[in-house]
């Protein structure tokens, strides 16, 4: 497991980008203000983790946070779940926003495949945010009111969250590429009062139509009083087709000041979906402090995005990195934007937009650079990226070709800073910062205030090995809770029952002994396809409502340095077979309730499912295999209700390591 027996250096910093990085800057903050000096970061990490209160107060400092009220105790009870962070103080996600407002750049830049431009002034934002935050009040929204969106990637939906946000009512987001099932299984577990949505999107050149979609899911979601329709396909659309639908412009007529409504530092900012293996989609709660201080910690001192920088990463607004684009505006940064495919026409079109911008950082997940690569892309040769000088990579490990391709095809003198992390926390685990070299296939360090460690199953930390990864210390950005966990049973089974008060993240790690990272991809099954996560509980409940299927197991393989695979293995009814008309259907329902991204390379009929005792299907066990480990490492035959099925699949693990296997 591990391709990386020398280091390969592909990137140094300059002297001068090292001397003005935020990093570099905060260092001599310390010194100076706190007469603290670390040689190098790995020191400055060290510390970090050591004097967990100590950094994050001086992170909150020299940020200027805008934390009021007294700043100790830092941290109340260290325990994980149930740290409780800067007790004592009042914030709003928000008023970190609007004191970078500047006449001199705007707030948003927003581009659409459909050819939809726009440029949103800081004063138009703050003009629209008190508006509808004003309509919201009237409404009767208070704190801790759930308001949900179903938008797609457009300054409406910056708008609109900054104005849940600025009254203290709780923002949740779903794409709306996301089907009827997909949606009312997050919303509705949060019982919203307001939903604001689009009556439809652009993707692949074509307007898809969503108001049917629409109509369906209030049909399912009794609690929503009002519906704020935004005319994104039709500007005729009418709101008034819906009971109490209103007009997106019809909330923004309010001339008023903007009011931010402070909150407790751990009040409710967002609920985010990340899916186990059973059940619902979880919805994580995060407070105002926790994302403030982690987002701008991310932003400044591992990104080193500054105000007047232009940043995107691309995103669908199902993924928590449209959460971290916001970000931008936490630091002062213009966030440029765009809605649509990124391989439509072809995988030049982001870069196209990327020149267009003239970006300083631009972002997107692992298997966009992959796809580029085996596209022929040279976006150097179809784009000016003259300003270009940070590339961002997550969603899944990016590969050493993809490294090799970033500095031979896009540019030499780019900082190419791949993370790690998750919508469980919203942040970074591990990330990088500008000051030190870029090893081919390993991300440069450890975050700020994060003890992560890899560990073997003994819970004993690992250097230079693979193991769990995990953090042995809270961080602020931790979820509050899970809605409507009573006692906490699901977050502690979802993070903490393997080692306890330790959070395992699910993902396999190494440490490099330089104090880089290399991650493997997911310990877990959730499936994880172009950095957008779904459970496997999600899928079989679409795959198994189809007449002809009785069960399935579906498994992401994600290789380093390979595509990934993610077989669906069905089960079908006596007297059926899986010719080409049944595997369309499948697809075609997956697609439909869930998302394209989510519909599998393959499907393949099984003779069965292999189950534990107690009727749980073995989805890790079968990973394991697939990838290489030996059957009698994987699972324990007898704690199987029907051992025999295994056999089947280790024909296919045996089949697969075939040299002439093209997967």
């Amino acid at each position: 497991m591990n391709p990386l027996d020398t280091a390969e250096v592909i990137w140094r910093p300059s002297a001068q980008r090292v001397e003005r990085a935020r990093i570099t800057d905060f260092g001599r903050w310390l010194k100076d203000r706190k007469g603290l000096d670390f040689p190098d970061y790995t020191a400055l990490w060290q510390w970090s983790v050591d004097e967990l209160e100590a950094s994050w107060a001086a992170m909150v400092e020299y940020l200027d946070i805008p934390l009021q009220g007294e700043r100790t105790p830092v941290l109340v009870d260290r325990s994980m779940p149930g740290a409780r962070w800067f007790p004592n103080t009042r914030t709003n996600y928000v008023s970190q926003i609007f004191k970078h407002a500047s006449a001199a750049r705007p707030a948003i830049v927003f581009r659409s495949e459909a050819g939809a431009r726009d440029e949103v002034s800081w004063a138009r934002l703050e003009r629209d945010v008190a508006a509808l935050a004003q309509w919201l009040r009237e409404l009767g929204v208070q704190p801790g009111d759930r308001v949900v969106a179903y938008l797609p990637n457009i300054p409406q939906a910056v708008v609109a969250f900054l104005a849940v946000a600025s009254v203290g009512a709780v923002w949740s987001l779903c794409s709306p590429e996301m089907g009827v099932a997909a949606v009312v299984d997050r919303f509705r577990q949060i019982e919203p009062k307001v939903m604001i949505a689009v009556d439809g999107y652009w993707w692949s050149g074509k307007a898809h139509d969503r108001r049917d979609v629409l109509t369906a899911m209030l049909g399912e979601l009794p609690s929503v009083e009002r519906l704020v329709l935004v005319p994104y396909l039709d500007p005729a659309a009418d709101a008034s087709a819906w009971r109490q639908g209103v007009a997106w412009r019809d909330t923004l007529r309010r001339e008023v000041p903007l009011q931010i409504d402070l909150q407790p530092f751990d009040q409710p900012l967002w609920v985010v979906y990340s899916s186990g293996t059973t059940g619902l989609p979880k919805p994580i709660v995060h407070g105002h402090g926790g994302i403030l201080v982690e987002h701008v910690k991310t932003m400044a001192l591992h990104n080193d995005v500054a105000a007047g920088d232009r940043f995107h990463w691309y995103t669908t607004t199902g993924w928590v990195m449209w959460n971290l684009n916001v970000a931008a505006l936490l630091v002062g940064a213009t966030m440029c934007v765009y809605d649509g495919n990124p391989a439509w026409p072809d995988y030049s079109t982001l870069w196209r937009f990327c020149g267009e911008m003239n970006l300083d950082f631009f972002g997107a997940g692992a298997a966009f650079f992959t796809m580029c690569e085996k596209s022929g892309i040279e976006p150097r040769k179809v784009a000016a990226l003259g300003r270009l000088r940070t590339i961002g990579s997550t969603g899944s490990p990016l590969s050493p070709e993809s490294y090799r391709w970033v500095y031979d095809k896009v540019m030499r003198d780019v900082w190419l800073t791949p993370m790690s992390g998750g919508t469980d926390f919203a942040g970074a685990f591990v990330a990088g910062v500008p000051t030190l070299p870029v090893v081919v296939g390993e991300m440069q360090v450890r975050c700020l205030g994060a003890n992560v460690q890899a560990w073997d199953d003994a819970g004993r930390p690992l250097v230079d090995e693979v193991g769990e990864l995990v953090c042995t210390a809270p961080i602020p950005s931790m979820p509050l809770y899970l809605w409507n966990d009573p006692g906490g049973k699901r977050l502690h089974e979802s993070y903490f029952d393997v080692y306890p008060g330790v959070w395992r993240h699910g993902d396999w790690l190494r440490i490099t002994p330089r104090g880089g990272a290399i991650i493997y991809g997911r310990s877990d099954a959730t499936i994880n396809r172009h950095g957008v996560r779904m459970g496997t509980s999600e899928l079989y409940r679409v795959v198994e409502a189809l007449p002809e299927v009785m069960d399935s197991l579906v498994v992401d393989l994600e290789f380093l340095g390979r595509e990934s695979w993610m077989p669906l293995f069905v089960v079908l009814r006596p007297g059926h077979e899986l010719d080409a008309a049944l595997t369309a259907r499948i697809k075609s329902a997956i697609r439909g309730a869930l998302s394209a991204r989510h519909v599998p390379n393959d499907v393949i009929a099984v003779p069965e499912v292999p189950r534990t005792l107690t009727g749980k299907k073995l989805e890790v066990p079968v990973k394991k295999l697939l990838l290489g480990q030996p059957a009698d490492k994987v699972a324990h035959r007898d704690a199987m209700a029907n051992p025999d099925s295994l056999d089947w699949f280790v024909a296919l693990a045996r089949q697969r390591d075939q040299p002439a296997d093209h997967h």
